[in-house]
């Protein structure tokens, strides 16, 4: 951009000085770098300039992979705030969309959950949706609270304590199972459960209550025991009805213990519900799911090895979903770039993160400093790894990372709070603090770098698809 002492942009002579102001790429690879200020100030905008500073920067060797976080699809499409122009269709050869929604004008490829492989996760996503669909019934509200294990978390246990987990998994399978969630049988088979592959659905009940079950519910003895999800979803069905006909029944008491616990019964009964819907509700967010997700994270690796920039377009996305997708991706790019310095193969090559609205991904106050975003502030520049993030409050940042943050960009803050918990954590903003309060116009950054010792105003250039455009 240009140098701008002042908001007013009065000068002595009357003339604009039109001093340029330029940064190194070098000091944002693998290094911190935060973008605060009000909501329409030109956070996103300064973002952007990064970005494409970071592909002209490296067009020859294509040393940094940068990964995009758009919460707002404002990187990927093109819009008219933008001169018509995103950073996508700025680099089209260089640039890669992965998108929830496929948007008409935007090349992209899907990005999709996979329900039955993350159910600790997916649960949480699902009841984030019906919430947001404002499905309230008293079943759905059970079912919305019901917390699930991790498949991997199954493993380490003894034989004696799975049984019950796996259970409430497999009720949550056959609930997808009957809302239409396409599955791939046999990578659930490959989880390995239970026992023998031909027993994977087999939720193992004792005799004594299968035989009671199917009496009572269908007035036959049991068939064979569950071999796929169909036979699962049947199987459930007739659980979930003899314990609500039923309930007193010795047949549904395990070690003097009920059969099923209270998040059992809030999943049996969505399954198969007195009265309402049950899994129906859920057949809308079909969209969010695809059997054989989970191979675009290998995808993705692979780009950003290769110098591209990949943009994940989650708008209109709820927070959880962005959660989600965030720390999957996160938490695998760490793992890679890890496994690579151990191996000694980080050589010339960078990762970038970018997020967007961090307050929303990044806990606040979080005293556990061994999580992946805290690794990150503290391990991301050895394992070559540098992060953008941008929000409103300086506040809402766990102190931890600010304090790991060399690059700070800073526009209007509109709380003596918020400046003084930024002069705090970086004391060359103090002193400024009245200008940050007091200057509001779009594009007005103090900027910090890492190779500068003092804060430097300057109003930032609109990002145009050609670098080097002026405003």
């Amino acid at each position: 951009g240009y140098l701008r002492t002042m908001e007013c942009g009065l000068v002595s002579n009357g003339a604009s000085p039109n001093i340029p102001v330029v940064i190194s790429m070098k000091d944002f690879k693998g290094c911190r770098t935060a973008m605060f200020g009000k909501t329409r100030l030109g956070k996103s905008n300064v973002v952007k300039l990064l970005a494409q500073g970071m592909l002209e920067a490296t067009k020859e060797d294509n040393s940094v992979g940068q990964l995009i976080f758009d919460v707002n699809g404002e990187y990927a499409n093109d819009n008219p705030q933008d001169g018509n122009k995103s950073i996508r269709s700025a680099y089209d050869a260089r640039c890669q969309v992965y998108a929830l929604t496929t948007r008409p004008n935007t090349p992209s490829k899907p990005l999709r959950l996979n329900f039955y492989e993350q159910p600790e996760s997916c649960i949480e996503i699902l009841a984030s949706l019906l919430q947001q669909d404002n499905k309230i019934s008293n079943y759905i509200r059970s079912f919305a609270n019901v917390k699930l294990p991790s498949i991997e978390s199954i493993g380490g246990l003894s034989d004696g304590e799975k049984s019950r987990p796996i259970r409430k998994i497999q009720m949550y399978w056959a609930i997808l199972k009957k809302a239409g969630f396409d599955a791939d049988e046999a990578k659930l088979r490959a989880k390995g459960l239970i026992g023998p592959q031909t027993k994977h659905f087999d939720p193992h009940f004792n005799t004594a209550l299968r035989t009671a079950a199917h009496q009572v519910v269908r007035n036959s003895p049991p068939p064979s025991a569950p071999a796929n999800l169909d036979q699962l979803v049947g199987e459930l069905e007739v659980m979930a009805q003899f314990r609500r006909d039923d309930p007193n029944n010795a047949a549904l008491m395990s070690n003097n213990k009920p059969m099923f616990d209270a998040d059992d019964a809030a999943l049996l009964e969505f399954l198969n519900p007195a009265s309402g819907s049950g899994p129906v509700i859920l057949r809308p967010y079909k969209n969010y799911h695809a059997p054989n997700a989970g191979d675009f994270i290998t995808e993705i690796l692979g780009l950003l090895d290769t110098g591209k920039t990949v943009i994940l377009d989650l708008g209109n996305a709820t927070d959880e979903i962005r959660r989600y997708f965030s720390e999957m991706l996160s938490r695998a790019v760490f793992g890679r770039q890890e496994t690579k310095f151990v191996s000694n193969a980080l050589g010339s090559h960078y990762i970038q993160l970018y997020f967007e609205e961090a307050h929303n991904l990044f806990p606040g106050n979080d005293k556990d400093l061994t999580g992946f975003y805290a690794r990150f502030s503290k391990e991301g520049a050895k394992f070559h790894i540098g992060m953008v993030y941008s929000t409103q409050s300086p506040s809402t940042i766990n102190k931890e990372l600010l304090a790991q943050t060399e690059n700070f960009f800073v526009a209007h803050l509109s709380s003596q709070d918020e400046t003084k918990a930024l002069s705090r954590i970086q004391i060359a903003f103090a002193g400024i603090e009245e200008d940050i309060l007091r200057s509001k116009t779009p594009g007005y950054m103090r900027m910090l770098t890492m190779s500068h010792r003092f804060i430097v105003p300057v109003q930032a250039k609109k990002f145009e698809a050609v670098l080097g455009v002026n405003p």
